[in-house]
């Protein structure tokens, strides 16, 4: 085997999983048709439930110069969604994709996932224990094994395509172009409109402004290349007066409004992540933002798998988890495509969807879930905090203070009582080798804490379990018997009784071992 697992494409998605690859002990491959990395801006923004994802890993000192913001748009409309009044510690990191890339992809080669550029997957064939990938390079067609593969390759995924994956929906109903471009004194524009289109303004950082246009009377450009600067100073000077000549372009493209998801996201050996699996226009950071979230869901997952205590049921919950979560962020990208379109019956829609949104607990609701801290899992029962990711919170130890984020830095499960919690690390001792016990006190008043004695948490820092103050030893004994059902669910058999690590590497042993608490990831 050349690794345990093999992904396609060293986007953020792929960079993302391919780290969580490593914390979790597997050897990764990554294939990247690219012959180097574009150093394009594209996306610009990470939203709050991503940002938790990377603290979560240790890497906001990789970012401490990038600045955040507290709100985002619906459909382009004026009135904000307020994200401070979410339950996170994070708002939108404003961070261009080619930054995201160069730090995200140090940190997975510096865990040790090998990525080898210039290589188009052009084949793919699946075994009862492993894959088969050929790719195309400079040199000829190369092939490789793995036993699992991942196809995190955009949205004209190869992987996609050669596993007979359908990738049916909407197709695109316009043609926006985009511009990054220095050298002109240009004025903030958050998304006017008139009657000829859209049009928004905003700066990127060392002089540069983004532009980006809509006409709402320009058909779809299917398999167009990106705009000619002048194709783009064209449309905004017709749309909205603006004026780009004696700019320097850095960056151009185009994109429409398609919104897709793939027939299904696992196909026995091979799974698809980011815009491989869904994609929507990439207004409002969803696209970058939403293939965080599926590395993260399922790159513990699969290392459960190659280190042998991962079952195929746990393979499975990958698709049951992250599928309803795409259709939603589908469902709200064509909901918003439609308030961006043109006419005055949109003029209509959008003047009473913002006077909907001026109410607190619609605008609470809509940013609950474009920043996705409102993404709940199904992990069984009925607590607020079950299937949610692990709110920041500072906790209190004998060794000072410590937040429930620093927690979770060792990327593995864990176990932590609170208060006079009656005890449950003799259920986990068995789980030794993958989940962490901690003991802290929570302080009075910490919102979602109350009566709570314990909680499980995921290596992706979605709670998993949660126990309250017993009333009764009936309660306790029920709690003991909740616990133990969520440790074999989650975390498969204890470690004396795992049958071994299926490892896809020649010596047949893991190439890297969970790393410990505290150094997932870090500044470089």
């Amino acid at each position: 085997m050349d690794a345990d697992v093999i992904i396609a494409g060293a986007g953020p998605t792929g960079l993302m999983l391919a780290a969580e690859l490593r914390l979790a002990g597997a050897d990764v491959l990554i294939l990247e048709l690219l012959p180097e990395p574009t150093g394009q801006s594209r996306a610009l923004g990470i939203n709050p439930r991503a940002v938790e994802l990377l603290d979560a890993r240790g890497l906001m000192g990789r970012f401490a110069d990038q600045h955040t913001i507290t709100n985002s748009h619906y459909g382009a409309l004026h009135r904000p969604l307020d994200f401070s009044r979410l339950d996170t510690a994070h708002g939108v990191m404003m961070v261009p994709q080619r930054r995201t890339e160069k730090e995200l992809g140090e940190w997975a080669r510096g865990l040790g996932a090998r990525i080898l550029h210039g290589h188009t997957v052009v084949g793919l064939t699946q075994y009862a224990d492993r894959v088969e990938v050929e790719a195309d390079t400079s040199e000829g067609t190369r092939t490789f094994t793995a036993r699992y593969v991942v196809g995190a390759d955009g949205s004209r995924s190869s992987v996609r395509q050669l596993s007979g994956i359908g990738y049916p929906g909407v197709p695109s109903t316009v043609d926006a172009l985009m511009c990054d471009v220095s050298g002109l004194d240009l004025a903030f524009k958050f998304f006017e409109r008139n009657d000829r289109g859209l049009w928004a303004v905003f700066p990127v950082g060392d002089g540069v402004f983004r532009v980006v246009v809509y006409a709402f009377d320009r058909p779809p450009v299917r398999g167009a290349d990106a705009p000619s600067f002048e194709e783009v100073n064209d449309a905004a000077r017709t749309i909205a007066g603006i004026d780009l000549t004696g700019g320097t372009p850095h960056w151009l493209s185009r994109h429409g409004n398609t919104t897709r998801i793939a027939d299904r996201f696992r196909a026995e050996r091979v799974f698809l992540a980011g815009d491989a699996a869904h994609v929507v226009p990439p207004a409002g950071g969803q696209l970058l933002t939403t293939g965080l979230h599926d590395a993260t869901n399922l790159g513990w997952k699969l290392g459960a798998a190659v280190a042998g205590w991962g079952s195929d049921d746990l393979l499975d919950s990958y698709q049951d988890e992250r599928y309803p979560v795409a259709e939603r962020i589908i469902l709200n990208a064509r909901v918003q495509n439609l308030l961006m379109s043109g006419g005055l019956d949109i003029a209509a829609l959008r003047e009473l969807f913002t006077e909907l949104v001026e109410f607190d607990e619609v605008n609470f609701y809509l940013s609950g879930q474009l920043s996705a801290v409102s993404v709940r899992y199904d992990v069984g029962g009925d607590h607020p905090m079950l299937g949610l990711g692990l709110p920041h919170r500072t906790l209190e130890t004998d060794a000072g203070e410590v937040t429930t984020t620093e927690l979770l830095r060792s990327a593995r499960g864990l176990l932590l009582e609170v208060g006079d919690a009656p005890g449950f690390a003799d259920l986990v001792a068995p789980y030794a080798d993958r989940v962490d016990v901690r003991v802290a006190r929570v302080p009075a008043g910490s919102p979602g804490f109350d009566g709570v004695t314990a909680v499980l948490v995921r290596p992706d820092t979605h709670v998993a379990w949660v126990a309250e103050t017993p009333a009764g030893a009936d309660a306790a004994d029920a709690d003991r018997d909740a616990l133990g059902t969520a440790l074999r669910r989650w975390f498969g058999a204890p470690a004396d009784t795992n049958s071994g690590a299926e490892s896809g590497t020649e010596s047949g042993t893991q190439t890297a071992a969970p790393v410990g608490a505290g150094t997932a990831g870090g500044t470089p």
